[in-house]
């Protein structure tokens, strides 16, 4: 029973009690999303959702990253073919909202930097416990792409419109403690602190009441659920555009020649 581990290659399950850990597995990479992952990522939620033997999810990642958003490899792929980024695109859209509809409650252990991607993964759980020495932020516009993937939708909602738009208009990286001051996460604790505190509200709603757990998280999502509904379509539709920019494709290349982009707004 449970998760079949066979199904994935770059998610890592275990199972302590009715706690499923679901941890990001490329730590090489700081678990950045791949094609692989990404696609993994889209079916995992809905997997875990229909996998009887937890109820309780905690979501972290292998190594010193949570996850350092997109594999700057796949991001040429996308641009050398087109089609690609298209299926990756309605991935993305199951990666959303599979994790905002999961009626189990989703802990997130963010034992490291958390960015692009990787942010939206952790902002849609239900409590974010991160270490004090990890960063988040949306940095898609520093490689020229809209922050398509969820985090048009979840900055605003967690921080208001101006103070969101101030960090997802430069891809500025925010300290973990700073996040918790501003509401955008929960706690920043000590690294050497974080599987108590991440792990300890786990086993505190294990124990709780599953059904009214559940179903408060389902009532208190309905009104982002909608929101989503209403604009994710569009932040989707603007990253396939800005994957075809000039722009993009020299944020790659200054990547990988470890350099400063020269943009043009082309």
């Amino acid at each position: 029973m449970g998760i079949d581990q066979s199904r994935y290659r770059h998610i890592e399950f275990r199972y302590d009690a009715r706690i499923l850990t679901v941890a990001l597995n490329r730590p090489d990479a700081l678990n950045a999303v791949n094609a692989g992952l990404h696609t993994e990522l889209s079916r995992v939620f809905y997997d875990i959702a229909a996998d009887p033997d937890s109820d309780v999810v905690v979501l972290t990642g292998k190594g010193k990253a949570f996850c350092a958003g997109g594999d700057i490899k796949w991001m040429q792929d996308a641009i050398d073919e087109q089609e690609m980024f298209e299926r990756t695109a309605v991935e993305a859209k199951g990666i959303f909202f599979g994790q905002l509809e999961i009626e189990k409650p989703i802990v997130c252990r963010m034992n490291g930097h958390a960015t692009g991607l990787g942010a939206s993964l952790a902002l849609c759980c239900d409590v974010v416990f991160a270490s004090d020495q990890a960063k988040i932020g949306d940095p898609h516009v520093s490689v020229g792409l809209v922050a398509g993937d969820g985090g048009c939708v979840l900055w605003p909602q967690l921080l208001g419109y101006t103070r969101a738009k101030e960090y997802l208009l430069t891809g500025d990286l925010i300290p973990a403690p700073e996040a918790a001051r501003l509401g955008l996460i929960n706690h920043a604790v000590p690294l050497a602190e974080l599987d108590t505190a991440a792990y300890g509200y786990a086993e505190r709603l294990a124990r709780g009441a599953t059904k009214a757990i559940r179903w408060t998280k389902v009532t208190a999502n309905l009104g982002l659920k909608a929101l989503a509904h209403q604009i994710f379509d569009t932040g989707l539709g603007y990253e396939i555009q800005s994957n075809r920019t000039r722009d993009h494709q020299e944020a790659v290349n200054a990547f990988r020649e470890r350099r400063a982009p020269q943009f043009t707004g082309k």
